[in-house]
């Protein structure tokens, strides 16, 4: 349920120290950028990309609100498109940002602050102008009234000022704060005078005022929701906009179940699908639209970390609260028997919070870990200087006996004893779990689970609810044990606070599900905030990687490190793809000619193969 803005922050960083207290056309991390103050476009668009024509997908469940900024609600997908941000991202760079409503970032040599300088030609829209004033009524209303998390990201920001119609400065706190400047750069702009008249503070299934490319055209509450390109966008000739935003309209069709929602591609209620579940891309893909070639499958490269995807235990009820308790039900998962009976082996464990990446910690630790760590001894499990953390392994045939025995093992030791089949604590408690999900598609995974965890005489059980019902109970932490996934940056900082923070742990809707309440951990995301180098950065995540890990704050599951995509072939592409973004509403195109064959019953001729930019 992570927030758009949410995930843009949490990718972006201020370029390292050394950098002079010059305007800049764009700000990066550790080193320079990769476009020059006059490029023309990012390298992986076709600047003469045409306009018009229809994307159609799908979403899950439903939505109840238009307003992505509140802890209240679920939003409908793709709001991100209606709000333009002080400063763009380009996905071939790490974490790169060049100038949007900002035309240019003066970082204080003393990196107390940043100043912003809006271009004048920056409008809503409805044509009024983009000045500091709405920049400092988005940043003070969104830390007051917005997502209770704004109040976390920002608080080391001391205050916002506008010093003219077009300049805005950010002042911080002392200390050293090398996110901060990019982090407001990812900052999307609201307007003042329309939230004069509009309460900020509730949902809504009124479009909002905004100022980005596209901008809601119809709402079917829950159903469906249809997105414009706005011709007269202020922005549309802009280097970081050309050959970008080339659809007329964007469509997303919700349905409640997975396998519905699947029909639905080949039954012609959407044409692209990213797909999510292995048995499917495995067994279900031999229909006459793929034989025929109205319909292509392609596996897609993904260069940006995985993250992770686990069952987080909730620690804020006193059950979790013991490593080794959390330790055997990491026992009792069979992954190897999951991933070839369900998956088809389509999937790799996860061993990580940065799955996927250099962040990782996969190897021993380096010098400069154990640097780190040292003064931790004692304070984390011993494991961290010894070996990388990685779950249980078993031979896949369904038969984890050896593993429930250590598992049994484990419970004993954490005070947990089996009486009469059922396991209990020292007061006669029973040891009861309940998985917490708002889809159905998860059953065929928990169940075996479930069934090992009761040969443990763990009471265990999963409910299934509404995704309202599900986002209520999760933003107050009324749950045992839910599927989370972070997806991390390819720079962590800041935004681990709210994964992993203590600050964030009792916040209402935090990320941090599993109310880790660590100052090991804080430590250790201090150093990752603090870092001053590339290196440095490496070294402080994977020592906060191994410390995460082997707490067993979760069970991981499975990652994949690829885009499994299908979609009816009426669409053209740049022949370069973004390093990290699959780049499809972002960069493609509707070419009415293969349209036109599709509707006819023929096949166009199949894409051109892509390669990553650089």
């Amino acid at each position: 349920m992570t927030r758009w803005w949410l995930g843009l922050a949490a990718a972006l960083a201020v370029t390292a120290a050394g950098a002079d207290a010059a305007p800049r056309h764009g700000l990066s991390v550790f080193g320079d950028l990769k476009y020059p103050p006059d490029f023309q476009q990012f390298g992986y668009v076709d600047p003469n990309a045409p306009k018009g024509g229809e994307y159609r997908s799908w979403a899950l469940d439903s939505f109840d609100t238009l307003n992505p900024f509140l802890l209240k609600g679920v939003p409908a997908i793709e709001l991100s498109a209606t709000f333009d941000t002080l400063m763009a991202r380009a996905m071939d760079e790490p974490d790169a940002l060049y100038g949007l409503i900002a035309e240019t970032a003066d970082v204080a040599e003393d990196r107390s602050s940043v100043t912003f300088k809006l271009r004048g030609a920056a409008r809503f829209h409805d044509g009024t102008r983009i000045t500091a004033e709405d920049v400092v009524f988005t940043f003070n209303i969104l830390v007051e009234k917005g997502h209770p998390q704004y109040r976390i990201l920002f608080r080391d920001v001391d205050k916002a000022e506008a010093l003219a119609p077009d300049q805005v400065r950010f002042t911080f706190k002392p200390g050293d704060h090398r996110d901060l400047p990019t982090q407001l750069a990812g900052l999307p702009v609201l307007s003042r005078a329309y939230y004069r008249t509009v309460e900020f503070d509730r949902t809504t299934l009124t479009p909002p005022l905004g100022s980005g490319p596209y901008k809601v055209r119809r709402v079917e509450p829950g159903r469906t929701i249809v997105y414009e390109r706005v011709p007269d966008y202020w922005a549309r000739d802009l280097p970081v906009n050309r050959g970008r935003n080339n659809f007329d309209t964007l469509r997303w069709e919700y349905f409640r179940d997975r396998d519905i929602a699947f029909e639905g591609l080949f039954g012609g209620a959407y044409d692209f699908r990213e797909e999510f579940t292995a048995r499917t891309w495995v067994m279900q893909y031999d229909k006459p639209a793929v034989r025929d070639g109205l319909v292509v499958r392609e596996t897609l490269p993904d260069q940006t970390p995985s993250g992770v995807q686990a069952f987080f235990f909730n620690q804020r009820r006193d059950k979790f609260k013991d490593r080794r308790v959390r330790a055997a039900l990491d026992y009792a998962f069979d992954f190897e028997w999951t991933n070839k009976t369900i998956f088809y082996g389509q999937y790799k464990r996860t061993n990580s919070m940065y799955e996927n990446s250099e962040l990782a910690a996969h190897d021993p630790p380096s010098a400069a870990e154990i640097k780190l760590l040292e003064p931790l001894r004692g304070k984390v499990p011993e494991e961290v200087f010894v070996k990388p953390y990685s779950s249980p392994v078993t031979d896949g045939s369904g038969n984890n006996r050896e593993n429930l025995r250590t598992a049994l093992e484990l419970l004993r030791a954490a005070g947990w004893q089996v009486k009469d089949g059922v396991l209990k604590n020292a007061k006669g408690e029973p040891l009861e779990i309940e998985f917490l999900l708002f889809e159905a598609s998860f059953d065929r995974v928990i169940g075996p689970y479930i069934a090992n965890l009761k040969r443990l005489g763990i009471q265990a059980r999963n409910r299934t609810v509404d995704v309202a019902n599900f986002k209520y109970r999760t933003d107050n932490f009324d749950f045992d044990v839910i599927i989370q996934r972070y997806v991390q940056p390819l720079t962590p900082g800041i935004e681990q606070r709210n994964y992993f923070g203590s600050e964030s742990a009792d916040v209402p809707g935090s990320l941090n599900v599993a109310g880790i309440k660590d100052p090991a951990v804080d430590t250790l995301i201090e150093a990752v905030i603090g870092a001053k180098s590339r290196p440095d950065l490496l070294a402080a995540v994977r020592a906060l990687d191994r410390v995460l890990m082997w707490n067993r704050y979760a069970v991981p599951q499975w990652y994949k490190g690829s885009h499994t995509v299908a979609y009816r072939n009426k669409y053209g592409r740049p022949e370069l793809m973004p390093k990290y973004d699959l780049g499809v509403v972002d960069t493609w195109w509707f070419d009415p000619a293969k349209a036109a064959m599709i509707a006819a019953g023929k096949a166009p001729p199949p894409p051109e193969k892509v390669t990553t930019a650089r």
